[in-house]
């Protein structure tokens, strides 16, 4: 019989409080993963503190510091790899990646968004889907591709919640944020058990072993 798989080392890229890291930190961190890395383009983010409480290392990349976007996430990859990060996870981080970080990183970027993509994507999600009047909001985590496209790449999973009568962002936000710290978990625990495949005869198709999720 296979040995034990080793745990997958994740890096989080993060701007704001890490809620989604938090929730990789309290249900994977140690068992299926292991997040060896938390860098942020924003030296107050609260998911550095986040990171520092769990012994985490953790780096700040600030776009001044660099000849430009390119340089910078050429730098974070170089941080990344030097500790042999498998994936990214992005958790509430909101820069725009460059081919440099994605090319280093290819198929292994995983992202969050507050819409079921492709409906709404880009900034201001639940902005666009209030005022286009939907009756379903919804999370998707996807892969990020290196296709010059925004929130474009495969979605992994996706859930939906029937809020018929929302008209304000806080509602929404509320109600989908419990969404967001179960499906980044569910994702990440199904990668690093090597769960998630492209469809050969559709690579924008994520396939996601039967017998995985009936274990769950």
């Amino acid at each position: 019989m296979p040995g034990p798989r080793e745990p997958l080392r994740v890096g989080v890229l993060a701007s704001g409080t890490g809620t989604n890291l938090q929730a990789l930190l309290d249900t994977l961190h140690g068992r299926e993963i292991v997040v060896v890395g938390v860098a942020s383009d924003r030296p107050d983010a609260i998911a550095l503190e986040r990171a520092k409480t769990a012994g985490i290392e953790r780096a700040v990349f600030v776009l001044a510091e660099h000849e430009d976007r390119a340089a910078r996430d050429t730098a974070i990859a170089g941080w990344m790899a030097q500790r042999g990060v498998e994936l990214v996870v992005l958790a509430g981080y909101m820069a725009i990646l460059t081919s440099p970080f994605l090319r280093r990183f290819a198929g292994a970027v995983l992202n969050v968004h507050p819409s079921l993509l492709p409906a709404f994507p880009g900034v201001r999600a639940i902005e666009q889907a209030l005022a286009y009047g939907v009756k379903i909001f919804g999370v998707t985590v996807h892969f990020v591709e290196d296709d010059g496209g925004v929130d474009t790449g495969p979605v992994i999973l996706q859930r939906g919640i029937e809020l018929p009568g929302a008209s304000d962002f806080d509602e929404v936000y509320a109600r989908l944020r419990p969404i967001e710290h179960a499906l980044v978990p569910e994702a990440v625990r199904l990668i690093a058990m090597g769960a998630v495949s492209r469809d050969p005869d559709n690579p924008r198709r994520v396939v996601i072993a039967a017998e995985v999720t009936a274990e769950a």
